[in-house]
């Protein structure tokens, strides 16, 4: 009867119950140690970044049936833009992924909260290029899960679209 809340909690978890793939959140300390330093900070950072431009640009125009705030997205961008940029200098770097050569749950993490505000028309690699070579990795390498997902997140953003009046 365990009841879990929580992505990380969940997936480590799943993780301890060895359900997990390996390079998802290796054992070894230098890998999940690098893991746990972006969870980390992805909550502070890129979680309320992404999370915040989408919430403001679209979720609260389309349940207040309203114009986003023009300032209030502006100053969300650029806060958006400097947390891409700290994203791709200190977690990218010289890396192919987050912790090395290998995907991990970080770069699960980590484009799944840029996608929030890329599906609404934010281009997240305009300023960012090692950011948009990560992506495509990334994407290659969740192959047809990550595409089926995307296309079920769109969906679902056009859907609630069409209902507002």
């Amino acid at each position: 009867n365990l009841s879990l809340v929580g992505s990380i909690t969940i997936f480590r978890h799943l993780n301890r119950e060895k359900i997990v793939p390996e390079h998802w959140y290796p054992r070894r300390n230098y890998g999940r140690s690098r893991i746990d330093e972006f969870l980390e900070w992805q909550q502070r950072n890129t979680a309320m970044a992404c999370g915040n431009y989408f919430q403001q640009k679209w979720l609260s125009p389309i349940l207040n049936k309203a114009s986003p705030d023009a300032k209030n997205v502006s100053v969300l961008t650029e806060c958006l833009n400097q947390n891409l940029k700290n994203f791709e200098n200190h977690f990218l770097n010289k890396n192919k992924f987050v912790i090395g050569e290998n995907i991990s749950y970080a770069d699960l993490m980590a484009i799944c909260e840029i996608d929030q505000p890329k599906f609404i028309g934010f281009d997240p690699f305009n300023h960012h290029p090692k950011l948009g070579k990560w992506y495509d990795r990334v994407r290659e390498e969740l192959g047809p899960y990550y595409k089926k997902v995307a296309i079920e997140f769109d969906n679902k953003l056009r859907t609630a679209e069409q209902k507002i009046p």
